[in-house]
């Protein structure tokens, strides 16, 4: 199985606009970061976790020409808002499945109801098909998915497990009978915003507690913030099997 980071940002990405924090002028690529997404593939299969606003981007940059579906994590626009951008995938393949928690079907079909509407519809709309992902194992092509609930502040939120990978992003908490989903992981990839404490997602201290916890072979961080720092000298200060991802960087599981 193949991983793409598409984008390893967070819900400003980076640099941010107007911004003149050293991050945000680092001239170094892996200090530039789309809002957070990756590409999973495997035999015939293509499948994207999130859909946000960088999306066209993403899928230009890595030249992907088809796609199988696109699962969601939950409905906040940095990893929902370029839903619209599936236009050209739905002209060629229909309905474009779109595997979405049950609680954030209103919210979408609110926020893109041209795309779901069946009464007087655009003739060049996108369109979709929701496959609604409720906490238990679902199948992608040939393949088992196990959904991972996670607290975002408040928010209940899935992660994704296949075989033995998973990704989760926006996590802050998460139930014991949710984290035994993650034991005997090869590649876990985790969100990790910045050095600081944060109300809604787990800072570098917490994710490295929660790696070491969790004992994966390796790990990746993303959804990250330029408050973490430059890619470079957080890299160098990481254990050795705890990696900071990047846009576009590639891995197989």
């Amino acid at each position: 199985m193949n991983i793409t980071f598409l984008g390893t940002g967070t819900s400003q990405g980076i640099p941010i606009i107007g911004s003149n924090h050293p991050v945000c002028l680092s001239d170094d690529t892996k200090d530039k970061r789309l809002r957070s997404s990756i590409m999973v593939e495997w035999g015939n299969f293509r499948y994207i976790i999130d859909c946000g606003p960088d999306f066209r981007q993403q899928m230009l940059r890595e030249n992907v020409d088809a796609i199988n579906g696109i699962l969601f994590t939950h409905e906040h626009a940095d990893h929902t808002a370029g839903l619209d951008d599936i236009r050209p995938f739905s002209h060629k393949m229909g309905n474009v499945p779109l595997y979405v928690p049950e609680r954030i079907i209103g919210n979408l079909e609110q926020r893109f109801y041209y795309i779901f509407t069946k009464v007087n519809r655009y003739p060049g709309a996108p369109s979709a098909g929701i496959q609604v992902v409720e906490n238990e194992v679902f199948t992608l092509g040939d393949k088992e998915v196990l959904p991972i609930e996670v607290i975002h502040g408040k928010l209940p939120i899935f992660g994704y497990r296949f075989d033995d990978f998973a990704y989760l992003t926006d996590l802050k908490t998460i139930e014991d009978k949710e984290k035994d989903k993650l034991k005997n992981l090869d590649t876990l990839v985790v969100n990790t915003l910045r050095k600081e404490p944060h109300p809604t997602h787990l800072n570098l201290e917490d994710a490295l507690s929660f790696i070491d916890e969790l004992q994966p072979k390796r790990a990746y961080l993303t959804h990250i913030s330029h408050n973490l720092g430059f890619h470079k000298e957080v890299q160098e200060q990481l254990p050795e099997n705890v990696f900071l991802a990047y846009d576009g960087l590639k891995i197989s599981v």
